[in-house]
């Protein structure tokens, strides 16, 4: 805010984005004289705010200016005498950053609290004067942006800052937008600062304010961002690039000509659309090159394609696919499948006769909106469709428009109160770009980074009560929890009933969440005792002692052969089976529907037909997955005593992760009793799972 100001020429190479569509650079001298003239009349706009006025009211033809009137009045009072480092009085910065949010369409409460936004930080205005002048919705949005004192907080102070203004963008997104287009402007001005400092901003605003544009879906702050840093932090690899582009604008570009044939194909179609060229800019040349080597002409730039309606962007994409060769490899529908920061479009890349590929973007005017503003075009979240839906003033504001990652940041960061694991780990966080979204068992949805693992589900479905969980189903089948989830994966999580459960460090290896992170660091701090692994002994191999020396009640047909059920499927009456002669003389019986019988059909052993005996009784081999508790296996026999069964053998397995393995070879006295008997052990406390082996 205040500390960072001048230069208004620097780095002017650094914005194609502004060049190319052709905005109007505003002039910080004109409007420093214009803003030294004092207030107006009250039957017109100050000269400083007419092109803030024009901008508005392009995108909010009927909005009422006489609040940006009246906040640009308090404004240019309170600021008067204050001058920023390369000159110009300071009311020039809130201009232009109201300007900036002004041409992403903002609404008028947010570019008050923008004209407004240093006023409480740096002049004797007060919160509760912004208050009584301008309602509590452009006072929350000022306050959300106000730095923190660094005389209470120190070397704290920016981390502190951040946190603030992340908790008030939690309840309104529009603190965050103010907080970027400062963070511009002032990058667009750095020009005069000591170099060490400048690069001190860069590296603040590459590791937090870009992530955070690109997450709120704010493209058009994020680009020129990008090549602000790019300037300051790599200032060769920036001069490459300026000269790559600037040797490229000498050579005939060859995406015009592609995109008069898209237009006529289009044309021709009947579809009504606007074709444009959108040359790159620098940090996307950069990586392109890094990418392909030597560029072409048409990797200079992209075709953008607007349509009216989300079917016109599908009809466009069969008509460039058809009447020109499409590069399967390179086509994405963000439509069906939006991105986590509401970024819709359809990606492909056509190549010409002539050999170049060049890549299209089509969307609707609407989503090209959302993608250059992001939350900015959503408007004010707290608009009612009528007075009577106003919201009360106690109640918790909960903004509509909140992204996923924004509330686990916000969970999270109560955890970490400790300025330097907060900073440190908000950076770690915002460098997670993608995002996957998983099913609960119960129905609901959770947003996790993408590398998350059924530990990172854990504790954001259920927090500290993570603590106690010692498995999960991922699409109906039991995994660890170090398992890494996918898009779309449905997960049903297994919690220990034992309170004083409690988490491996072993975990620790597998959490991508802050909130994961910081609640298993803080148990295993609190329980040092217990903070080695628990998981440090290897898992047995399991021991089924199966009914191989017998055959049971099943007969063959074959004379005199040796019959035994297969330990791999223990068949019991009334399965339908397949037997095989195998080495010996002997038959193996398996269910029809195991694995080995298909293999044992593929090596050519031979079929014999088998069947069972009338007598009810048969063995069986069941495994039994439980939590780990005292007297367990205790409570199991007893179970299995009561239906009447035998305990041929049984086998448990050293616990992991509080999970425990048995398995037990049963000899029933009716095989009609198998459901029953696997009901009674499900239903012994702790047990979750019981199956035949």
């Amino acid at each position: 805010m205040s500390a960072e100001a001048t230069n208004p020429e620097a780095h002017p190479e650094a914005r194609p984005e502004l060049r190319r569509r052709g905005r109007t650079r505003l002039d910080l001298r004109r409007l420093g004289r214009a803003a030294l003239l004092g207030p107006t009349s009250r039957d017109r706009l100050p000269d400083a705010i007419g092109h803030v006025a024009e901008a508005h009211r392009a995108h909010h033809p009927d909005a009422d200016l006489s609040l940006l009137r009246r906040a640009y009045l308090l404004a240019e009072t309170s600021h008067r005498g204050q001058m920023r480092k390369s000159g110009e009085p300071y009311i020039t910065h809130p201009l232009a950053v109201t300007l900036i949010l002004a041409e992403l369409g903002a609404e008028t409460t947010t570019l008050t609290a923008s004209l407004l936004h240093d006023t409480v930080e740096d002049t004797e205005v007060t919160l509760d004067q912004v208050r009584a002048e301008f309602g509590d919705e452009v006072c929350f949005i000022v306050d959300g942006v106000t730095k923190v004192e660094k005389i209470d907080y120190g070397a704290a102070a920016e981390p502190e800052t951040f946190r603030k203004m992340l908790v008030a963008t939690g309840n309104d997104v529009r603190v965050m937008s103010i907080k970027l287009a400062d963070r511009l402007h002032n990058m667009r001005t750095l020009g005069v600062m000591r170099p060490e400092k400048q690069a001190r901003i860069a590296k603040v605003t590459r590791d937090v304010l870009i992530p955070l544009a690109e997450r709120l879906g704010v493209q058009a702050l994020k680009t020129e961002l990008e090549d602000l840093v790019f300037a300051i932090l790599h200032p060769e690899e920036y001069e490459s690039t300026r000269a790559l582009i600037a040797a490229h604008a000498g050579e005939r570009d060859p995406l015009p000509a592609i995109a008069d044939s898209v237009r006529a194909v289009l044309r021709d179609a009947g579809i009504a659309a606007e074709v444009q060229v959108r040359p790159r800019h620098f940090v996307s040349v950069h990586r392109i090159a890094r990418t392909r080597g030597e560029l072409r002409g048409s990797d200079f730039g992209r075709i953008l394609v607007l349509v009216g309606e989300n079917a016109d962007c599908y009809g466009v994409l069969g008509e460039l696919h058809t009447c020109f060769t499409p590069v399967v490899s390179e086509f994405k529908d963000f439509i069906a499948t939006p991105k986590f920061n509401l970024y819709q479009s359809l990606h492909t890349a056509v190549a010409t006769p002539e050999g170049y590929v060049a890549e299209v973007i089509v969307r609707t005017r609407q989503m090209h909106r959302v993608a250059e503003a992001g939350v900015v075009a959503l408007g004010n979240p707290y608009a009612t469709a009528t007075p009577d839906a106003a919201a009360d003033a106690d109640e918790e504001r909960v903004d509509p428009t909140r992204p996923g990652w924004l509330s686990r940041l916000l969970d999270w960061q109560q955890s970490a109160p400790d300025p330097d694991t907060f900073w440190s780990v908000l950076r770690a966080e915002l460098a997670q770009d993608r995002e996957i979204t998983v099913f609960r068992a119960d129905g609901g949805t959770l947003g996790l980074p993408a590398g998350a693992s059924c530990i990172d589900a854990a504790y954001a479905q259920h927090g500290e009560a993570a603590h106690g969980c010692i498995g999960a189903r991922v699409n109906g089948r039991l995994t660890s929890l170090s398992s890494p989830l996918s898009d779309g994966d449905t997960v049903q999580l297994l919690l220990a009933q034992d309170a004083s459960s409690g988490p491996a460090a072993e975990w620790l290896d597998h959490a991508r969440t802050p909130a994961a992170r910081i609640a298993i660091s803080s148990w295993l701090e609190s329980h040092p005792d217990r903070a080695m692994s628990t998981t440090s002994a290897a898992r047995a191999p399991l021991s089924v002692i199966g009914a191989r020396g017998g055959g049971g009640n099943a007969v063959a047909d074959l004379p005199d052969a040796t019959v035994r059920l297969a330990g791999c499927c223990t068949p019991v009456p009334p399965d339908a089976v397949a037997g095989f002669l195998v080495r010996g003389g002997a038959v193996t019986v398996h269910r029809i529907h195991c694995a080995a019988v298909a293999q044992m059909r593929a090596v050519g052993r031979t079929s014999v037909a088998v069947h069972w005996r009338a007598t009810a009784d048969c063995r069986v081999t069941l495994l039994a997955e439980s939590f780990g508790r005292p007297h367990l296996l205790a409570d199991l026999t007893e179970a299995i005593a009561r239906e009447g069964v035998e305990v041929v053998s049984a086998t448990v397995e050293p616990p992991v992760e509080q999970r425990v393995r048995h398995s037990y070879t049963l000899q029933l006295p009716d095989a009609a009793g198998l459901p029953a008997l696997m009901r009674a052990m499900r239903d012994v406390p702790g047990v979750y799972d019981v199956r035949r082996a």
